[in-house]
């Protein structure tokens, strides 16, 4: 989320926090459209008062998430003695505030001060081998003491050991609501580094996770790190989802090498041969990233180009005809501003009326489709 669509500096109020929590859980509401919305009208009181004429122009009618909803969410929030931040916030972590489609709210228990330090991401297999997790333990105190925040996913195998070896310098970013745990085998695990690190959550509370919620999962895991090291990992696996996200964002990448034999290796090597850095010690990452300002020396997935585009332009734009631009195939947003002629803010603007409508879904790389 660039600083375009960070745009409130004055202290938050209670009717405005609990409309953007109300806004950001009504239907068809993402990272993406919650940001066009908030830069259209201002706040979110204004965007959710708007939220039924976009559902008319699109062609459905629309509800907002209802109020007593939110009214349970935020007393399980306080419940699970987390607190909420948002996107403007001072204390929202400056590199996760840079990705696209940075999360507009989380909520999170511990020390938020964590995020603020030099971040590392590590990552790697849930099945990983003896020797993989005993690196991933050394790795994550080496880092750790070398001043580095270590971020990763509480999950199995070499994640679990990064936590374990850089406590108290971690965070965890889970896929369900900040007051479950998963795996359940990392309950004590996950207490731990909320009690001791830092615990984020972009699910509202009560959220079990699913399959969808471990790629936006990631993609906070990349963006909270100034690189991300990824430990052992088979080719496809959700651990090159992650270093693919840290690429694009302009982060550094780095694989830890193995043997061709072991199929768990396969994907540090594949990274390695498409660019990312090879690393074999605590040190080669501390060396990587001191003094990191946005300039990567791994050449894997260099930064997706975007268009050039104000948020704050929306206020005065009326919504290009563009409906039958859109198929099932995903299609970049720059594409659709040069086929149909029109400008950037209109263009968003009626992208905006057809996801609130549900007749239309966001991808990766700034692309979209027709539902």
């Amino acid at each position: 989320m660039n600083e375009a669509v960070r745009p409130q500096a004055a202290p938050l109020s209670q009717p405005e926090a609990f409309a953007r929590i109300r806004l950001l859980r009504s239907p068809n509401i993402g990272p993406v459209s919650y940001a066009m919305l908030i830069a259209r009208y201002g706040n979110a009181v204004a965007a959710l008062e708007a939220l039924p004429d976009f559902g008319k122009k699109g062609g459905r009618q629309y509800r907002a998430a209802p109020q007593d909803r939110i009214e349970r969410e935020v007393e399980s929030v306080r419940a699970a003695g987390a607190k909420y931040l948002f996107h403007d916030q001072p204390d929202y972590p400056a590199l996760l505030a840079e990705i696209d489609g940075a999360p507009p709210i989380i909520t999170y228990r511990g020390d938020l001060s964590l995020a603020a330090r030099p971040c590392v991401a590590m990552v790697g297999a849930r099945n990983a081998s003896a020797a993989a997790v005993k690196l991933a333990r050394e790795f994550g105190q080496g880092l750790a003491e070398a001043g580095f925040t270590v971020v990763s996913g509480l999950a199995r195998g070499i994640d679990g050991a990064a936590h374990e070896g850089s406590f108290p310098s971690t965070i965890g970013v889970i896929a369900s609501g900040i007051d479950i745990a998963y795996p359940p085998q990392h309950t004590d695990l996950q207490e731990r580094i909320a009690s001791e690190g830092l615990l984020i959550a972009e699910q509202p509370p009560g959220t079990e996770p699913r399959g969808s919620h471990f790629p936006s999962r990631n993609r906070i895991i990349a963006g909270l790190a100034s690189g991300t090291l990824v430990v052992e990992a088979a080719v496809k696996s959700g651990s090159l989802i992650t270093a693919r996200l840290a690429g694009e964002a302009g982060r550094e990448v780095m694989a830890i090498p193995g043997s061709p034999l072991e199929a768990r290796s396969h994907g540090c090597n594949h990274l390695i041969r498409e660019g990312a850095v090879l690393v074999q010690a605590p040190e080669d990452v501390v060396e990587l990233l001191t003094g990191f300002y946005g300039q990567p020396r791994s050449t894997f997935r260099e930064p997706v180009s975007q268009f050039d585009f104000d948020p704050s332009e929306m206020a005065g734009a009326e919504p290009a005809d563009i409906a039958s631009l859109l198929t099932t195939a995903p299609v970049a947003i720059d594409e659709l501003i040069r086929q149909s002629g029109e400008s950037a803010a209109a263009v968003q603007l009626a992208l905006l009326e057809l996801e609130i409508a549900g007749r239309l879904e966001r991808h990766a790389a700034g692309r979209v489709s027709r539902t």
